[in-house]
C-alpha cells in the first residue's frame, strides 16, 4: 500500500503498516513521521525537532547529514551502480570493505561474506555452521544454542535465535535446532547473594549442562550479543564470556559474535569483542557499518570455519547461497568512507572522552523512585522501570512506552526495550552538551511517569 503522508488516509494505513505500531500508547493520532536530520536532530512533518537518543534503531552513528557519505554513493552510482557477487565476480569497493573488516577484526578472520541487514547475515550464519560441520562429517552436529531475551533478527532461522516470545508468536518459530539458555540480566536472575562472577560461572553451567543433556556431538554453536539490545540493553556479568567461552572450547562448539549493535566503537573500543574477550569464530556486523546510510551487512569467518566450507564447496562444485544484492557496490563504497570517517576523526578518542559522561548521567538515574537499574556502557544503556525498588518488581511494559511517548513530547526519541527499560544508544558524533540534553529530557520524562503511576495507584514503593 502507498501511502501519501498528508492523505486521508495516511494516519490509519501508516499505522497499520509500521512494526510494532500496535505495541505503543500514542498520545498522538497515528505515526510520527520524521520528515528530515541533522547532525544528532530529527524533524516531524510539523516541523518539531528532536535528539534521536536511539541513532535510528541503534545505527546512525555518524548523523543523519553526513555529506561524505552521500557523496560517496552518488559517485559509486555514477561509476558503476550495481554488480553481483556470483560467478566469480566482483567489485572493488566490496573487495576494500572485505579487506578493511579483516584487518579491523578482533581475532584473526579469513573471509567476509555480505548481505543487506543484520536478520539476513544471522541467518546465514547459521546456514555456514550447517554447512561447516557437513563439510566435516558431522551432520549431526547443527544445534544452535542462542539466549532467552538476545535478539538476532527476525527472518526464519535468525528469528528462532531470538529470544523474545513476541518475536516467535503465530510465525511457527522457533525452528528445530535452534535452542535458548539463560540470560545474562545478573539484576534480574541472580540469586540473593550472589555476585555478578558467580551469577556468571552459574549461567556457564548451565549452558554446559544444556550440551551434556543435548549431546556434545549434536551442538554446533552458541550466539550472543556482547551487549543485549533489543532485550533491554543487556551488560554481562563480570567474568561471563571467559567462562561461556571455556565451555564452547570443552565441547569444540563455535562462538558467533552478534556484533550487529555492539560493533563500530558502540561500546568504547572497536567491538563489544574488544571490550568482552570474545574470540569469535564467526563475527556478524551491520547498522555503523554504513552509518545506516545505506543497507549492508556481513559474516566474517575465521580460517576455522572457511577451510572446510572452502573444500567442501569444491567438491560440491559451487558455494550455492547468496543474494542479488549481496556486496553491492554502493552500500560498499558507503560503508568504507564510513571506516575511513572513523579513522580521520578518530571516533574511537571522541567515544572514550564522552563515554564517561554520558554513564555519570545514566548511572546518576539510578536513583530514581522508578528507577530499579541503570546499566550501560559507552555509548549505549538503559534504565529498567520497577514498582518496588525492594522486591525489583517490574511494572507492566506499557509504562517503559509511556515513559517513551513523553520523551517523545520532550522532543527526545528514545525506545522502550526489554519489555521494562527504556534504551538510550546516540549518535557517536554526540557532543557533551546533547548528552546532557538527553538525560535532562528523560529524567523529565521519568518524572511525568513516576506522576502518573502514582495517579493510578501503580507505585509500590518510591
Amino acid at each position: 500500500m502507498t501511502v501519501i503522508p498528508n492523505s486521508p488516509h495516511a494516519r490509519d494505513a501508516a499505522t497499520l503498516i509500521h512494526p510494532y505500531s500496535n505495541l505503543v500508547t500514542h498520545e498522538r493520532e497515528g505515526p510520527l513521521i520524521i520528515e528530515k536530520g541533522n547532525g544528532v536532530h530529527v524533524e516531524d512533518l510539523e516541523g518539531n525537532t528532536y535528539i534521536e537518543g536511539l541513532a535510528g534503531l541503534w545505527c546512525t552513528s555518524l548523523g543523519f547529514n553526513n555529506e561524505r557519505l552521500v557523496q560517496a554513493a552518488a559517485a559509486q552510482m555514477r561509476k558503476l551502480p550495481y554488480y553481483h557477487a556470483f560467478f566469480h565476480r566482483s567489485s572493488m569497493p566490496s573487495i576494500e570493505l572485505a579487506e578493511r573488516l579483516i584487518d579491523m577484526s578482533p581475532a584473526p578472520m579469513a573471509r567476509v561474506w555480505f548481505a543487506n541487514s543484520g536478520s539476513e547475515a544471522n541467518d546465514h550464519a547459521v546456514k555456514f555452521v550447517w554447512y561447516y560441520n557437513n563439510a566435516r562429517g558431522k551432520p549431526e552436529k547443527k544445534k544452535i544454542i542462542a539466549r532467552l531475551g538476545g535478539y538476532h533478527g527476525i527472518c526464519v532461522s535468525s528469528g528462532s535465535l531470538t529470544g523474545i516470545p513476541l518475536m516467535h508468536q503465530g510465525f511457527d518459530l522457533p525452528i528445530a535446532n535452534i535452542m535458548h539458555t539463560g540470560s545474562p540480566h545478573w539484576y534480574h536472575e541472580g540469586l540473593e547473594g550472589e555476585s555478578e562472577e558467580d551469577f556468571a560461572t552459574r549461567r556457564a553451567e548451565e549452558l554446559e549442562q544444556m550440551i551434556l543433556a543435548e549431546g556434545p556431538e549434536t551442538v554446533a554453536a552458541f550466539i550472543a550479543e556482547p551487549v543485549m539490545g533489543a532485550g533491554g540493553v543487556i551488560v554481562p556479568p563480570a567474568g561471563y564470556f571467559e567462562k561461556i567461552q571455556a565451555v564452547l572450547a570443552k565441547y569444540d562448539v563455535l562462538m558467533i559474535a552478534d556484533e550487529v549493535i555492539c560493533g563500530f566503537h558502540r561500546t568504547g573500543q572497536l567491538f563489544g569483542s574488544n571490550t568482552y574477550g570474545i574470540k569469535p569464530d564467526i563475527m556478524v556486523v551491520a547498522k555503523q557499518l554504513s552509518s545506516a546510510y545505506l543497507p549492508i551487512s556481513a559474516v566474517i569467518v575465521n580460517e576455522k570455519v572457511y577451510g572446510p566450507i572452502r573444500d567442501f564447496s569444491d567438491e560440491n562444485g559451487v558455494f550455492a547461497t547468496g543474494f542479488t544484492y549481496s556486496g553491492h557496490p554502493v552500500p560498499a563504497a558507503v560503508a568504507v568512507e564510513t571506516l575511513k570517517i572513523y579513522d580521520e576523526i578518530n571516533i574511537a578518542d571522541h567515544v572514550a572522552r564522552i563515554a564517561p559522561v554520558m554513564q555519570e548521567r545514566l548511572m546518576a538515574l539510578g536513583d530514581h523512585p522508578i528507577v530499579g537499574e541503570a546499566r550501560g556502557v559507552g555509548l549505549i544503556g538503559a534504565v529498567e522501570l520497577v514498582r518496588d525498588k525492594g522486591t525489583r518488581e517490574n511494572f507492566p511494559p506499557a509504562i517503559a512506552n509511556y515513559c517513551g511517548e513523553r520523551c517523545l513530547a520532550h522532543r527526545l526519541i528514545v525506545r522502550a526495550a526489554g519489555g521494562n527499560s527504556v534504551a538510550v544508544c546516540p549518535p557517536l558524533i554526540i557532543e557533551e552538551e546533547q548528552i546532557h540534553q538527553i538525560f535532562d529530557r528523560l529524567k523529565a520524562a521519568l518524572d511525568d511517569t513516576l506522576e502518573y503511576v502514582r495517579q493510578e495507584s501503580l507505585l509500590d514503593a518510591a
